[in-house]
Protein backbone atom coordinates (compact mmCIF):
# COMPACT_ATOMS: atom_id res chain seq x y z
CA UNK A 1 0.00 0.00 0.00
CA UNK A 2 2.71 2.60 0.73
CA UNK A 3 4.37 1.80 -2.05
CA UNK A 4 1.18 2.50 -4.47
CA UNK A 5 0.75 5.71 -2.59
CA UNK A 6 4.15 6.86 -3.38
CA UNK A 7 4.61 6.05 -7.07
CA UNK A 8 0.87 7.75 -7.13
CA UNK A 9 2.49 11.20 -5.47
CA UNK A 10 5.85 10.78 -7.35
CA UNK A 11 4.06 10.73 -10.51
CA UNK A 12 1.62 13.59 -9.99
CA UNK A 13 5.01 15.47 -8.86
CA UNK A 14 7.03 14.50 -12.28
CA UNK A 15 4.10 15.29 -14.27
CA UNK A 16 4.29 19.37 -12.68
CA UNK A 17 7.87 19.72 -12.96
CA UNK A 18 7.84 18.35 -16.42
CA UNK A 19 5.02 19.83 -17.36
CA UNK A 20 3.90 23.73 -17.36
CA UNK A 21 6.76 26.41 -16.88
CA UNK A 22 5.14 27.60 -14.06
CA UNK A 23 5.41 25.03 -11.74
CA UNK A 24 8.90 25.47 -12.01
CA UNK A 25 9.10 29.31 -11.43
CA UNK A 26 6.58 29.39 -8.35
CA UNK A 27 3.77 30.77 -10.51
CA UNK A 28 0.84 27.79 -11.06
CA UNK A 29 -1.17 29.22 -7.76
CA UNK A 30 -1.26 32.46 -9.04
CA UNK A 31 -4.04 30.91 -11.51
CA UNK A 32 -5.03 27.64 -9.92
CA UNK A 33 -8.44 29.04 -7.97
CA UNK A 34 -9.55 31.08 -10.53
CA UNK A 35 -9.35 28.57 -12.98
CA UNK A 36 -9.73 25.26 -11.33
CA UNK A 37 -12.64 23.63 -13.03
CA UNK A 38 -15.52 24.21 -10.38
CA UNK A 39 -14.43 26.87 -7.28
CA UNK A 40 -15.66 27.22 -4.22
CA UNK A 41 -15.98 30.18 -1.91
CA UNK A 42 -13.00 29.60 -0.41
CA UNK A 43 -11.04 29.58 -3.43
CA UNK A 44 -12.43 33.42 -4.43
CA UNK A 45 -10.61 34.12 -1.12
CA UNK A 46 -7.41 32.23 -1.46
CA UNK A 47 -6.97 33.25 -5.14
CA UNK A 48 -6.01 37.08 -3.87
CA UNK A 49 -3.59 35.93 -1.24
CA UNK A 50 -0.34 37.65 -1.77
CA UNK A 51 2.07 36.23 -4.74
CA UNK A 52 4.33 35.36 -1.98
CA UNK A 53 2.12 32.70 -0.36
CA UNK A 54 0.90 31.47 -3.42
CA UNK A 55 5.15 30.67 -4.29
CA UNK A 56 4.98 29.27 -0.51
CA UNK A 57 1.90 26.98 -2.01
CA UNK A 58 4.03 25.51 -4.76
CA UNK A 59 7.00 24.86 -3.38
CA UNK A 60 4.61 23.16 -0.82
CA UNK A 61 2.90 21.09 -3.54
CA UNK A 62 6.39 20.05 -4.68
CA UNK A 63 7.53 18.91 -1.24
CA UNK A 64 4.54 17.09 -0.46
CA UNK A 65 4.73 15.46 -3.46
CA UNK A 66 8.56 14.82 -4.55
CA UNK A 67 9.59 14.38 -1.15
CA UNK A 68 7.25 13.32 1.37
CA UNK A 69 6.70 9.79 -0.29
CA UNK A 70 9.75 8.66 0.34
CA UNK A 71 9.14 8.88 3.68
CA UNK A 72 6.94 6.06 3.71
CA UNK A 73 10.12 3.83 3.31
CA UNK A 74 11.66 4.55 6.69
CA UNK A 75 10.93 3.43 10.27
CA UNK A 76 7.22 3.84 11.90
CA UNK A 77 7.81 7.50 13.03
CA UNK A 78 8.75 8.66 9.99
CA UNK A 79 6.30 6.90 7.93
CA UNK A 80 3.43 8.08 10.45
CA UNK A 81 4.96 11.77 9.87
CA UNK A 82 4.50 11.52 6.11
CA UNK A 83 0.86 10.23 6.25
CA UNK A 84 -0.18 12.90 8.36
CA UNK A 85 1.57 15.14 5.65
CA UNK A 86 -0.39 13.80 2.98
CA UNK A 87 -3.36 13.80 4.84
CA UNK A 88 -3.04 17.26 5.82
CA UNK A 89 -2.46 18.53 2.13
CA UNK A 90 -5.75 16.62 0.98
CA UNK A 91 -7.75 18.68 3.76
CA UNK A 92 -6.30 21.62 2.59
CA UNK A 93 -7.33 20.74 -1.38
CA UNK A 94 -10.70 19.69 -0.01
CA UNK A 95 -11.45 23.09 1.51
CA UNK A 96 -9.97 25.05 -1.27
CA UNK A 97 -12.02 23.78 -4.41
CA UNK A 98 -14.92 21.56 -5.43
CA UNK A 99 -12.19 18.30 -6.87
CA UNK A 100 -14.84 15.92 -6.68
CA UNK A 101 -14.55 13.17 -4.07
CA UNK A 102 -10.72 12.45 -5.75
CA UNK A 103 -8.92 14.05 -2.55
CA UNK A 104 -11.26 11.90 -0.48
CA UNK A 105 -10.07 8.83 -2.06
CA UNK A 106 -6.86 10.16 -1.71
CA UNK A 107 -6.99 10.02 2.00
CA UNK A 108 -8.01 6.25 2.00
CA UNK A 109 -4.47 4.75 1.59
CA UNK A 110 -2.69 7.54 3.44
CA UNK A 111 -4.32 6.13 6.32
CA UNK A 112 -2.22 2.47 6.05
CA UNK A 113 0.55 4.93 7.43
CA UNK A 114 -0.77 4.80 10.89
CA UNK A 115 -0.46 1.20 12.75
CA UNK A 116 -2.37 -0.11 15.81
CA UNK A 117 -0.69 1.62 18.34
CA UNK A 118 -0.53 5.37 16.97
CA UNK A 119 -4.84 4.85 16.74
CA UNK A 120 -5.42 3.07 20.32
CA UNK A 121 -6.34 6.51 21.39
CA UNK A 122 -9.56 6.62 19.47
CA UNK A 123 -10.62 3.74 21.69
CA UNK A 124 -11.57 2.75 25.23
CA UNK A 125 -9.08 1.84 27.94
CA UNK A 126 -11.54 0.98 30.15
CA UNK A 127 -11.41 -2.93 31.12
CA UNK A 128 -14.62 -3.61 28.66
CA UNK A 129 -13.14 -1.51 26.22
CA UNK A 130 -11.74 -2.16 22.72
CA UNK A 131 -7.98 -1.81 23.85
CA UNK A 132 -8.58 -4.66 27.11
CA UNK A 133 -10.18 -6.86 24.33
CA UNK A 134 -7.08 -6.59 22.15
CA UNK A 135 -4.67 -7.32 24.87
CA UNK A 136 -6.51 -10.70 25.80
CA UNK A 137 -6.40 -11.60 22.15
CA UNK A 138 -2.57 -10.47 21.67
CA UNK A 139 -1.58 -12.55 24.88
CA UNK A 140 -4.06 -15.81 24.12
CA UNK A 141 -1.68 -15.79 21.07
CA UNK A 142 1.67 -14.87 22.50
CA UNK A 143 1.35 -18.05 24.73
CA UNK A 144 -0.51 -20.48 22.29
CA UNK A 145 1.81 -23.91 21.73
CA UNK A 146 -0.65 -24.66 19.00
CA UNK A 147 1.34 -24.72 15.40
CA UNK A 148 0.17 -22.22 12.95
CA UNK A 149 -3.13 -23.78 11.45
CA UNK A 150 -3.03 -23.97 7.15
CA UNK A 151 -5.24 -20.97 6.78
CA UNK A 152 -2.47 -18.37 8.40
CA UNK A 153 0.42 -19.90 5.86
CA UNK A 154 -2.33 -20.06 2.85
CA UNK A 155 -3.28 -16.21 3.58
CA UNK A 156 1.27 -15.45 3.99
CA UNK A 157 1.68 -17.28 0.37
CA UNK A 158 -1.57 -15.04 -0.94
CA UNK A 159 0.42 -11.95 0.39
CA UNK A 160 3.55 -12.51 -1.11
CA UNK A 161 2.02 -13.60 -4.26
CA UNK A 162 -0.05 -10.42 -4.03
CA UNK A 163 2.69 -8.20 -3.46
CA UNK A 164 4.91 -10.17 -5.88
CA UNK A 165 2.37 -9.53 -8.85
CA UNK A 166 2.26 -6.03 -8.10
CA UNK A 167 5.46 -5.37 -8.29
CA UNK A 168 5.90 -7.33 -11.60
CA UNK A 169 3.14 -5.02 -13.31
CA UNK A 170 4.76 -2.00 -11.81
CA UNK A 171 7.98 -2.28 -13.70
CA UNK A 172 6.49 0.20 -16.84
CA UNK A 173 4.66 2.39 -14.46
CA UNK A 174 8.19 3.09 -12.91
CA UNK A 175 9.73 3.16 -16.60
CA UNK A 176 7.23 5.56 -17.33
CA UNK A 177 7.91 7.77 -14.28
CA UNK A 178 11.49 8.20 -15.14
CA UNK A 179 11.06 8.30 -19.05
CA UNK A 180 11.45 12.25 -19.99
CA UNK A 181 7.95 11.86 -21.90
CA UNK A 182 6.35 10.88 -19.23
CA UNK A 183 2.77 9.73 -19.79
CA UNK A 184 -0.32 10.91 -17.69
CA UNK A 185 -3.20 8.84 -16.29
CA UNK A 186 -2.16 5.80 -18.35
CA UNK A 187 -2.84 2.06 -18.02
CA UNK A 188 -0.22 -0.89 -18.61
CA UNK A 189 -2.21 -3.60 -18.06
CA UNK A 190 -5.56 -5.27 -19.16
CA UNK A 191 -7.15 -5.05 -15.53
CA UNK A 192 -5.90 -1.48 -14.98
CA UNK A 193 -4.40 -3.05 -11.63
CA UNK A 194 -1.70 -0.61 -11.99
CA UNK A 195 -1.54 2.93 -13.48
CA UNK A 196 -0.07 5.91 -13.78
CA UNK A 197 -2.05 9.53 -12.55
CA UNK A 198 -1.18 12.88 -12.81
CA UNK A 199 -3.50 15.99 -12.59
CA UNK A 200 -3.03 19.63 -13.28
CA UNK A 201 0.48 19.38 -15.32
CA UNK A 202 -0.47 22.43 -17.04
CA UNK A 203 -2.66 25.24 -15.73
CA UNK A 204 -5.30 27.42 -17.00
CA UNK A 205 -3.76 31.16 -17.02
CA UNK A 206 -7.89 32.68 -17.63
CA UNK A 207 -10.77 31.36 -17.46
CA UNK A 208 -13.56 31.03 -20.04
CA UNK A 209 -17.11 30.34 -19.61
CA UNK A 210 -19.65 28.67 -22.41
CA UNK A 211 -23.21 29.87 -21.44
CA UNK A 212 -26.17 28.62 -22.95
CA UNK A 213 -29.07 31.22 -23.82
CA UNK A 214 -32.19 30.63 -25.68
CA UNK A 215 -34.86 33.14 -27.51
CA UNK A 216 -38.04 32.89 -28.99
CA UNK A 217 -37.40 35.48 -31.52
CA UNK A 218 -35.29 36.07 -34.42
CA UNK A 219 -31.54 35.07 -33.80
CA UNK A 220 -30.10 37.26 -35.77
CA UNK A 221 -32.35 40.59 -34.92
CA UNK A 222 -31.13 42.96 -32.66
CA UNK A 223 -35.18 42.61 -30.87
CA UNK A 224 -34.18 39.12 -29.90
CA UNK A 225 -34.43 38.72 -25.73
CA UNK A 226 -32.21 35.74 -25.10
CA UNK A 227 -32.91 33.87 -21.57
CA UNK A 228 -29.52 32.17 -20.31
CA UNK A 229 -29.50 29.03 -18.77
CA UNK A 230 -27.94 28.59 -15.20
CA UNK A 231 -26.25 25.34 -14.08
CA UNK A 232 -25.77 23.94 -10.89
CA UNK A 233 -22.06 24.80 -9.99
CA UNK A 234 -20.36 26.48 -13.12
CA UNK A 235 -19.62 30.14 -13.11
CA UNK A 236 -22.55 31.81 -15.09
CA UNK A 237 -24.48 34.39 -13.04
CA UNK A 238 -21.67 36.74 -11.85
CA UNK A 239 -23.65 37.32 -8.70
CA UNK A 240 -24.05 34.11 -7.60
CA UNK A 241 -21.26 32.91 -4.83
CA UNK A 242 -19.50 29.41 -6.55
CA UNK A 243 -21.00 26.53 -4.74
CA UNK A 244 -19.61 24.09 -2.44
CA UNK A 245 -20.34 20.47 -3.18
CA UNK A 246 -17.37 18.20 -2.56
CA UNK A 247 -17.05 15.18 -2.38
CA UNK A 248 -20.36 15.09 -4.76
CA UNK A 249 -19.44 15.83 -8.23
CA UNK A 250 -21.44 17.73 -11.06
CA UNK A 251 -20.33 15.84 -14.06
CA UNK A 252 -21.70 18.11 -16.61
CA UNK A 253 -20.50 20.85 -15.27
CA UNK A 254 -16.98 19.82 -15.11
CA UNK A 255 -17.40 18.84 -18.90
CA UNK A 256 -18.19 22.48 -19.31
CA UNK A 257 -15.25 23.62 -18.43
CA UNK A 258 -13.44 21.31 -20.40
CA UNK A 259 -15.42 22.29 -23.66
CA UNK A 260 -14.65 26.27 -22.60
CA UNK A 261 -11.03 26.16 -23.90
CA UNK A 262 -11.62 23.81 -27.15
CA UNK A 263 -14.50 24.82 -29.76
CA UNK A 264 -18.22 22.42 -30.33
CA UNK A 265 -16.57 20.76 -32.74
CA UNK A 266 -14.69 18.83 -30.90
CA UNK A 267 -17.41 18.29 -28.31
CA UNK A 268 -20.59 17.07 -30.60
CA UNK A 269 -22.69 15.86 -27.20
CA UNK A 270 -22.68 19.74 -26.10
CA UNK A 271 -24.68 20.73 -29.59
CA UNK A 272 -26.65 17.35 -28.35
CA UNK A 273 -27.37 18.98 -25.05
CA UNK A 274 -28.26 22.28 -26.80
CA UNK A 275 -31.05 20.04 -28.94
CA UNK A 276 -32.60 18.41 -25.96
CA UNK A 277 -32.75 22.24 -24.43
CA UNK A 278 -34.57 23.09 -27.36
CA UNK A 279 -37.64 20.38 -26.24
CA UNK A 280 -37.46 21.39 -23.22
CA UNK A 281 -36.02 17.78 -21.86
CA UNK A 282 -36.96 16.81 -18.49
CA UNK A 283 -33.32 14.29 -18.43
CA UNK A 284 -31.20 17.07 -19.49
CA UNK A 285 -32.56 20.10 -17.62
CA UNK A 286 -32.52 18.16 -14.56
CA UNK A 287 -28.92 18.39 -15.22
CA UNK A 288 -29.00 21.87 -14.64
CA UNK A 289 -30.00 24.86 -12.31
CA UNK A 290 -32.48 27.02 -13.79
CA UNK A 291 -33.86 26.29 -17.39
CA UNK A 292 -35.38 30.33 -18.43
CA UNK A 293 -38.36 28.68 -20.02
CA UNK A 294 -39.72 25.84 -17.39
CA UNK A 295 -43.58 25.80 -17.38
CA UNK A 296 -43.20 27.42 -20.89
CA UNK A 297 -42.98 26.81 -24.24
CA UNK A 298 -39.28 25.56 -25.47
CA UNK A 299 -36.93 28.21 -27.02
CA UNK A 300 -37.03 28.34 -30.84
CA UNK A 301 -33.39 28.84 -30.80
CA UNK A 302 -30.25 28.00 -28.84
CA UNK A 303 -27.11 29.58 -28.90
CA UNK A 304 -24.21 29.55 -26.97
CA UNK A 305 -21.85 32.82 -26.08
CA UNK A 306 -18.29 32.47 -25.12
CA UNK A 307 -16.79 34.70 -22.01
CA UNK A 308 -13.74 35.35 -19.87
CA UNK A 309 -14.59 35.13 -16.20
CA UNK A 310 -12.27 37.00 -13.40
CA UNK A 311 -12.81 37.17 -9.79
CA UNK A 312 -13.56 40.80 -8.51
CA UNK A 313 -11.05 41.94 -5.91
CA UNK A 314 -12.18 41.75 -2.58
CA UNK A 315 -13.77 45.41 -0.96
CA UNK A 316 -13.82 46.39 -4.94
CA UNK A 317 -16.99 48.17 -6.13
CA UNK A 318 -18.00 45.12 -8.15
CA UNK A 319 -17.57 42.91 -4.94
CA UNK A 320 -19.64 45.60 -2.85
CA UNK A 321 -22.41 45.19 -5.20
CA UNK A 322 -22.76 41.61 -5.19
CA UNK A 323 -20.60 40.03 -7.57
CA UNK A 324 -18.23 37.30 -7.13
CA UNK A 325 -17.05 37.79 -11.13
CA UNK A 326 -16.39 39.95 -13.77
CA UNK A 327 -17.04 38.57 -17.20
CA UNK A 328 -16.02 39.74 -20.23
CA UNK A 329 -17.86 38.31 -24.12
CA UNK A 330 -14.63 36.37 -26.21
CA UNK A 331 -17.23 35.90 -29.30
CA UNK A 332 -19.79 33.32 -30.15
CA UNK A 333 -19.01 29.87 -29.39
CA UNK A 334 -21.96 27.99 -30.79
CA UNK A 335 -23.78 29.74 -33.06
CA UNK A 336 -27.72 29.43 -33.13
CA UNK A 337 -29.45 26.24 -33.86
CA UNK A 338 -32.81 25.09 -34.39
CA UNK A 339 -34.52 21.76 -34.20
CA UNK A 340 -34.99 22.01 -37.88
CA UNK A 341 -31.47 23.24 -38.75
CA UNK A 342 -29.91 20.29 -36.64
CA UNK A 343 -31.76 17.25 -38.44
CA UNK A 344 -28.63 15.98 -40.13
CA UNK A 345 -26.13 16.65 -37.63
CA UNK A 346 -28.41 14.20 -35.08
CA UNK A 347 -29.07 11.36 -37.65
CA UNK A 348 -25.11 11.62 -38.49
CA UNK A 349 -24.24 11.03 -35.28
CA UNK A 350 -27.07 8.69 -34.60
CA UNK A 351 -28.80 11.08 -31.80
CA UNK A 352 -32.64 10.33 -31.28
CA UNK A 353 -34.64 13.85 -31.98
CA UNK A 354 -35.77 14.71 -28.65
CA UNK A 355 -39.98 14.95 -27.77
CA UNK A 356 -41.52 18.38 -27.57
CA UNK A 357 -42.47 19.10 -23.75
CA UNK A 358 -46.04 20.20 -24.25
CA UNK A 359 -47.23 23.40 -21.83
CA UNK A 360 -49.80 21.91 -19.81
CA UNK A 361 -53.12 23.45 -19.63
CA UNK A 362 -54.38 25.56 -16.45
Amino acid sequence: MAYLQDNDWSSKGMIKIRGDQCWRDLTCMNYHYETQPVPNPISYFMHQSPEVFHKFETLTNHFVELVVPFLLFLPRRLCMVGGAIQILFQVVLIISGNLSFLNWLTIVPSLACFDDASCSWLFSNSRNGVKWKVREVENEIKHSKQPPRLGCYMRRVFNLSLAGLIAYLSIPVVQNLLSQRQAMNTSFDPLRLVNTYGAFGSVTKERTEVIFEGTYGDPHGSTAKWEEYEFKCKPGNVTRAPCLISPYHYRLDWLMWFAAFQNYQRNPWLIHLGVKLLANDEDATSLIQNNPFEGKSPPRFIRAEHYRYRYTKINSKEAKAGKWWKRTKVGSYLPPISLDSVKDFMKQMDYTMPRIRKMRKH
